[in-house]
């Protein structure tokens, strides 16, 4: 339950970075240039609103690696976890078979030649 909880926190901060990325005044003017016609310098009233958005695309990414290692480290790795399948169910009560259990293959017969087709009726 820990792990989902985590991994669900993971994604919401992974959109959440996508978001502030687009956000961002990159070289070709990003999405804050396209918001109203305001500069960046006047988006949220801020005089230098670039400075605390790349401050919060560096929180996010540093949330989500660890957040990507806190899940990773409370992941059960003895392969013991619960896992509810009826083929594992069966694969573990049922005996493996034994060689003399094995079903043997049927012996292989020569097809039956058809009347008037032998080898000398196709010899000139």
């Amino acid at each position: 339950m820990l792990v989902t909880s985590i991994i669900v926190f993971a994604c919401i901060l992974t959109v959440l970075l996508i978001l502030v990325v687009l956000i961002q005044n990159s070289k070709g003017g990003g999405l804050s240039g396209e918001l109203g016609g305001l500069g960046s310098n006047q988006l949220m009233g801020v005089k230098k609103t670039t400075d605390v958005v790349e401050q919060i695309t560096w929180g996010l990414g540093i949330g989500i690696v660890l957040l990507v290692l806190a899940s990773y480290a409370l992941i059960d790795k003895n392969g013991t976890a619960n896992i509810n399948s009826a083929n594992i169910e069966r694969a573990t009560t049922r005996p493996a078979p034994s060689a003399a259990q094995a079903p043997r293959p049927a012996p292989a017969q020569a097809p039956a030649a058809a009347p008037g087709n032998s080898a000398s009726a196709l010899r000139p």
